[in-house]
């Protein structure tokens, strides 16, 4: 493995480093003029990045440098501070990245939601296109989005010269170059459009600003310098980069990671990693660095396996500033500017907007946005944070409530999380309802709290008062009832877990008083108002045949619910039931072999299931001897499982009484009697058909399997054999 590293390094990771150095030279220089740092600091940011980030990050492809993300941040905190100050501020923040990663709260970044990045970028990318507009237009970038913005009009109809053409072909280049053939794409785009506007320039004669370099770029002193006063601002601006460039770099480092299937990041490290990029382009007079998705898609994108790619994408920018300084001085800055126009157009990402606002979250989006515009990045960010904790809550908290008359009875359903702020909503609802009638309150709630309590409380005695009756119906846990019995639960986590009443018994969810016959229609309204609305397009697809899969004989038992313990709805299983679980053998019963029959031969089920269960009635009245009368009569068919020899055993093991150990003995018989059937026999001989033996402990709620190659009964989910005899 040792040995194969550098030639995988040679075949993979050099020529990708290659590619990506060509995309980060433009954009570095576009990134330093629209920050208004000197040029060469965003060159200096592009060898950190590669060089430091690379070796040190925990994102193994993630490429870094100076961003697009920091422009706006940066060219307020030149104009406050000036250039020493800041590169004393660009240390400070990659001191604190260190302090994050160390902390090991990287994660905590990705909590943000991305409508706010996505708000964000929009914003500065919006940012961006106002300034570089004017710089296209052969005016200056203005010192704010607003100003660029009222000055826009003017610059427009003003006269344009050279660096109008050069600005308009550097776009033109861009937008056409996705469209060109793969052999001509090889070169990166970014790349043709500046070394086309540059040559035109250069040929033509134009005289236009372009970039300028120091005179020696080896000769690097320390820039930082720290402030005279003015330290809050100081701190400020240090925090504001410092989160700044660590949720672009961790957001951008998860981004990476699905766009490959090798390591994912540490992204801990990756902080780590970036706040050491961060104080050493400080130290060199250097812009701060972020990850890049643009650099590191690319880097994925050419086949890049290692952190060497980034590493030498460093190296080559460093030897192209040194070696090609007099080639960089001819790039115009139109030609930058139409660069960073293009890249701040592509920011403002429609594919980004249709997503947030497919889940709800435009407000956060535009509010971002517009904040990042029009005051700052700071601002915009915390305007959107403060908006997507409101949603939060509103969504969190916010309860549905709505009332319904039933004849002379009105029905009050409240569903959600019922708190203070839905009282005022409540109140009103509750308030509309005329004095003396008869109401259901029906309370869907997950939690229940003080000042929601005492509002239903003193409407409920007040309606009582007024001669009106309040019956109050709590699906799942009783909230309002504990409530009133003076022990309120106070949060969800001490809330009773409860069964949903379509898989609840009737004494599980409502008071048992009367005869059966009210507990009946009691529950059959319950099905009415909850579990047909949800069956409704299930059952009309039914409506006019069925269609089972399975038939399904078990014991008459009321604690035996099969389509419960088979996880089934309608349509799914014809039952057939009985005292016992029989199959009559020799087809002596006649409704049972009409229905085995009519199954089969009609229906066409792939499956028969005979299910026994623990604590079975009829199998203990079969061990001791069953009393004179029909149920002796019945259980005669029951007789051959009384005879079978050896032992029926639950995973290996045999129940300790004796009406558990026949019930499994006589599920294994009804399948031999199945088989007497000439339907079944032929279908099951044909592979159309299969018998299975299932038996369920009721005490545990758990499904037994009867597995034919073990010859035991095994818990449901193990491997099962076909059944045999």
């Amino acid at each position: 493995m040792v040995i194969m590293r550098p030639l995988a390094v040679l075949r993979h990771d050099l020529p990708a480093s290659l590619v990506v150095f060509l995309v980060a030279v433009p954009l570095s220089l576009g990134i330093a003029l629209a920050s208004g740092a000197p040029v060469a600091a965003g060159l200096v940011a592009a060898v950190v990045g590669g060089i430091v980030a690379g070796a040190l990050g925990g994102s193994v492809l993630q490429v870094s440098g100076p961003a697009a993300g920091l422009t706006v941040v940066m060219a307020e905190t030149i104009q406050t501070f000036g250039w020493a100050v800041t590169c004393a501020i660009t240390v400070a923040a990659g001191a604190l990245q260190i302090l994050l990663g160390l902390s090991r709260i990287a994660r905590a970044a990705l909590a943000i939601s991305p409508a706010i990045v996505h708000g964000m970028l929009a914003g500065i990318g919006v940012t961006i296109v106002l300034g570089q507009l004017h710089v296209i237009l052969g005016g200056r970038a203005q010192s704010s989005a607003v100003e660029n913005i009222t000055e826009l009009p003017g610059q427009i109809v003003a006269h344009h010269d050279s660096a109008t053409i050069v600005g308009l072909l550097t776009i033109a280049v861009l937008l056409i170059w996705p469209k060109l053939p793969a052999a001509v794409r090889k070169v990166p785009g970014p790349l043709a459009a500046i070394a086309a506007a540059t040559v035109l320039s250069v040929v033509t004669g134009m005289t236009l600003p372009r970039v300028e370099l120091p005179g020696d770029l080896l000769n690097v002193h320390l820039v930082p310098q720290l402030p005279d006063g003015g330290w809050g601002g100081f701190a400020l601006a240090v925090v504001t980069i410092a989160l700044i460039a660590s949720v672009e770099s961790l957001l951008s480092a998860v981004a990476v990671d699905r766009l490959h299937t090798g390591r994912r990041a540490h992204l801990d490290r990756e902080l780590v990693g970036q706040g050491a990029a961060n104080m050493v382009s400080g130290a060199l007079g250097g812009l701060p660095v972020t990850g890049v998705i643009v650099r590191s898609s690319t880097n994925v994108a050419a086949g890049a396996k290692s952190r060497a790619s980034a590493v030498l994408h460093g190296v080559w920018v460093l030897v192209f500033v040194v070696l090609l300084a007099g080639l960089i001085e001819n790039i115009p800055l139109a030609a930058l500017a139409g660069l960073l126009v293009h890249v701040g157009a592509k920011l403002v990402n429609p594919e980004h907007m249709k997503q947030v606002f497919a889940h709800g979250d435009l407000p956060v989006y535009l509010l971002t946005l517009g904040g990042v515009v029009v005051f700052d990045l700071l601002t915009g960010v915390l305007a959107g944070i403060g908006l997507a904790l409101v949603l939060m809550l509103r969504r969190t908290l916010w309860s549905g409530i709505h009332v319904e008359r039933e004849g002379g009875a009105w029905r009050v359903v409240v569903e959600g999380v019922l708190t203070f702020l839905s009282v005022p909503r409540l109140s009103r609802v509750l308030g509309a309802i005329p004095a003396g009638v008869p109401v259901r309150l029906e309370l869907v709630v997950d939690y229940l709290d003080h000042a929601a309590f005492e509002s239903l409380t003193t409407w409920q005695q007040a309606h009582e008062r007024a001669g009106g009756t309040v019956d109050v119906d709590e699906v799942g846990h009783p909230w309002f009832g504990e409530g009133k019995a003076g022990r309120p639960t106070r949060s969800r986590l001490a809330a009773s877990r409860a069964v949903p009443r379509w898989l609840a018994p009737w004494s599980a969810w409502q008071a048992v008083e009367g005869i059966p016959a009210q507990q009946t229609r009691r529950g059959a309204t319950e099905f009415h108002r909850r579990a047909a609305p949800l069956l409704r397009d299930t059952l009309s697809g039914l409506a006019d045949g069925q269609r089972p899969r399975t038939l399904f004989i078990t014991c008459g038992d009321s604690r035996i619910v099969p389509n419960l313990i088979t996880t089934s709805g309608p349509g799914d299983l014809f039952t057939i039931r009985n005292i016992g679980n029989l199959v009559p053998p020799g087809q002596a019963d006649p409704s049972m072999n009409a229905s085995i029959e009519y199954a089969v031969g009609v229906l066409g089920v792939a499956e028969i299931v005979v299910c026994g269960h623990s604590g079975c009635g009829a199998m203990a009245a079969l061990a001791d001897g069953p009393p004179p009368g029909p149920l002796s009569v019945w259980l005669r068919h029951a007789e051959p499982s009384a005879h079978r020899t050896g032992s029926a055993t639950l995973d290996g093991g045999v129940p300790d009484r004796e009406g558990d150990r026949l019930a499994l003995h006589n599920v294994l018989q009804q399948l031999e009697h199945l088989r007497e059937y000439p339907s079944v026999a032929e279908a099951e001989s044909a592979g159309r058909l299969q018998l299975t033996g299932m038996y369920f402990a009721v005490g545990s709620a758990q499904v037994y399997l009867f597995d034919g190659a073990e010859r035991t009964f095994r818990p449901a989910g193990a491997p099962v054999a076909v059944p045999g005899t």
